[in-house]
């Protein structure tokens, strides 16, 4: 079986395709590199393409029978500045692959990562699959309006499919090979580690939430692990059980503090930090109910907070190495 990952040039598609392989499967990649990296797919096989491209988007199709769909622009913070851009990208590129999909006219897959950004601003915690869709930016709007056109999909056409929401994706894969990309780098644990290596201060938005050190609280996912949760995913639907939405997350908050003190003793250097005001929307606390993730796919996470920053610390080790020589 030969699976087009769209977006496997990024930080979770190129994992995901590693342990594809693993798992014996053909990988194809589709990426226009626009955000991704090239030398992530190493080893690949690869179309540079972009997702309104519906012709060499149907090419490829034509040749895989599912779909893993990472392709999206994903900082919320630009999101709201620069909303055209990604209701082009998330919403309209996403409506591409789904109707080229239909047009390949072979029965595909589909698995789409999802967020936990879907859910907006959550009453209470930990969240669950039940919990309503009310996204407070266009981020969260486009992947809740993807996730409704899978719906409508496989209601009307009977494109089964798995929606995977994230909630923190961290670390790196343990051969050190691959790991976190992004410029500008958004997500704490490699800020965090970039202060420890000496690169600047730590900036912490706000130490008086309603939390008990004051600082938010997320629930940081191992990138190999969510990887591992995309190919049961694909077994489950390919085994003929009908489409699913699931949170994809550890069922346990790390606050931003947690993470400071984890970066420090797992590099043996000091953070330096500086306190400024609160992000407007943040949150004080989101962290998953994974349960429906154990009850359906008999999954849930193997690595700890730990694992993830010692991963990514190696990583970052790695590459500051390449760039001294």
């Amino acid at each position: 079986m030969k699976i087009l990952v769209v977006g496997g040039a990024g930080y979770i598609g190129s994992q995901t395709a590693r342990v594809l392989r693993r798992a014996g499967f053909e990988v194809l990649i589709y990426d226009n590199l626009s955000t991704g990296f090239e030398f992530l797919t190493r080893g690949f096989e690869m179309v540079v393409g972009d997702v309104h491209d519906s012709k060499k988007l149907l090419d490829a199709l034509k040749k895989t029978d599912a779909v893993m769909y990472f392709a999206a622009n994903h900082y919320v913070g630009e999101s709201v500045t620069n909303p055209r851009k990604y209701y082009r990208n998330n919403v309209e590129g996403g409506l591409s692959v789904l109707n080229t999909v239909l047009d390949a006219g072979k029965k595909h897959f589909f698995i789409f990562s999802s967020t936990c950004s879907v859910y907006g601003v959550p009453l209470k915690t930990p969240i669950t699959e039940e919990d309503p869709r009310v996204p407070c930016n266009p981020y969260g709007v486009s992947k809740a309006f993807f996730e409704q056109a899978l719906e409508s999909y496989d209601t009307a056409y009977g494109l089964r499919y798995a929606s995977l929401r994230y909630f923190n994706a961290a670390g790196a894969d343990e051969s050190g090979e691959i790991g976190e990309c992004h410029d500008p780098e958004p997500h704490l644990i490699p800020l965090t580690l970039r202060a420890a290596a000496g690169f600047g201060e730590l900036q912490v938005f706000g130490t008086d939430y309603p939390t008990p050190d004051g600082t938010c609280i997320r629930d940081y996912t191992n990138v190999v692990d969510l990887a591992e949760a995309h190919v049961i995913a694909l077994q489950h639907l390919t085994s003929g059980k009908p489409s699913f939405t699931v949170n994809l997350g550890t069922g346990e908050g790390s606050s931003v503090k947690d993470v400071i003190r984890t970066v420090e003793e797992v590099t043996g250097k000091k953070v330096p930090v500086k306190i400024v005001p609160r992000r407007p929307g943040d949150p004080p606390s989101l962290v998953a109910d994974p349960a429906r993730a154990l009850k359906v796919l008999n999954w849930k996470t193997k690595r700890s907070l730990k694992d993830s920053v010692s991963t990514a610390w190696a990583w970052m080790q790695r590459q500051m190495a390449a760039v001294r020589s």
